[in-house]
């Protein structure tokens, strides 16, 4: 092929990339209009569900973890005694959110 050929293909490919960003970005407007609409009460509720549904065991050890090393063992002990357990694996799943709140309280 000819360099005039290449080029030819080269600018038409350019203008193929062009084509694609301003669809991609008159998408990109017509989302971000969408968006503005949601109210930020609506925002923050879903957040705190998604929060407290994927709390996991390694989450709650991290943070009781990080207090018992701040010298409150003791505090962390009578939390995990608090929601029924000898020891954190035993808390159950559904207590996470109340513990971890419990936690950062100390």
């Amino acid at each position: 092929m000819s360099q005039t050929k290449l080029l030819l293909e080269v600018v038409q490919d350019i203008q193929t990339l062009a084509d694609s960003l301003q669809v991609l970005c008159d998408a990109l407007l017509a989302n971000e209009s969408k968006v503005e609409v949601e109210t930020p009460v609506a925002k923050s509720k879903m957040k705190a569900k998604t929060k407290e549904s994927k709390l996991s065991l390694e989450d709650v050890r991290a943070v009781l973890a990080s207090k018992s090393q701040a010298g409150k063992t003791a505090e962390v002990r009578e939390l995990i005694e608090k929601y029924g357990a000898n020891k954190l694996s035993d808390v159950n799943a559904k207590h996470y959110a109340d513990l971890l709140k419990d936690a950062e309280a100390l």
